[in-house]
């Protein structure tokens, strides 16, 4: 049934699945010419409207691929015509010479499509990633690795669970440092300040009140990417704690 969970899983999974291809093929095709840029959300509605007729038709769903599009860039397509053309000769062979495509073993197809898909990222790009962002490279190879090993659809869907558990992990990580610089504490805290580190923070700042009242401390919150309000809140509490003696320097 149609209402089912199951069916309900599949739509939500494959539109979410069709929508990061397309997003990301997008991207990368807007990487390899200097024409007009991609309108994301008019090509996210377009491949809406497409697969809702697909739908209708009993079609296989559609969505962006990079390999396709790569193709036609290097053959010098300088508009959206090509991509009508494209469909229109995919549509010609698949209705005059069916047969002929039959004949067309489906390992060339695959090695055409790994060969197409890494030109777009050689080897010298992968090793330049690994040495700048390595969580991003551990996500690219495993996703390259799931999509070989299993299908398309599965190590999409794998590559997509690495990096919502990357981010979630940068996004709740956060580091407090202490360098004495002269006769001042300098406390740094980089990173990502949310609740999820909030007694880490605490832990850090509580540490302070070991330090003679009125010891001078400086706070360099420069190296922030995030400070919610429970964060900022034992930040100011810290503050208030070592409020500065008169003549003397507290936490800045």
């Amino acid at each position: 049934m149609l209402v089912s969970v199951g069916a309900v899983g599949t739509v939500v999974a494959l539109a979410l699945i069709a929508s990061a291809e397309t997003l990301f093929s997008a991207a990368a095709v807007d990487r390899m010419h200097d024409g007009p840029r991609t309108e994301y959300d008019r090509e996210l509605i377009a491949q809406g409207v497409g697969n809702s007729v697909c739908g209708l038709l009993g079609a296989l769903p559609m969505t962006a691929v990079i390999v396709r599009s790569a193709a036609s860039v290097e053959a010098g397509a300088r508009t959206r015509a090509s991509r009508v053309m494209h469909g229109g000769w995919l549509l010609l062979f698949a209705v005059a010479v069916p047969p002929v495509l039959e004949l067309v073993p489906l390992a060339a197809l695959a090695g055409v499509l790994l060969h197409a898909g890494w030109k777009l990222l050689p080897a010298r790009a992968v090793a330049t990633l690994w040495r700048t962002h390595r969580g991003e490279a551990v996500v690219l190879v495993a996703t390259a690795a799931s999509i070989v090993a299993t299908n398309l659809f599965e190590g999409v869907l794998f590559g997509l669970g690495l990096a919502v558990a990357k981010a979630a992990w940068e996004t709740s990580h956060v580091r407090v440092e202490e360098v004495w610089e002269g006769d001042e504490l300098c406390v740094r805290v980089v990173g990502n300040a949310s609740f999820l580190r909030l007694p880490k923070l605490l832990d850090a700042l509580d540490a302070l009140d070991a330090l003679p009242h009125g010891q001078p401390v400086r706070l360099d919150l420069g190296g922030l990417r995030h400070l919610d309000h429970a964060c900022l809140t034992a930040l100011e509490g810290c503050e208030r704690k070592r409020a500065p003696l008169p003549g003397r320097e507290g936490v800045v």
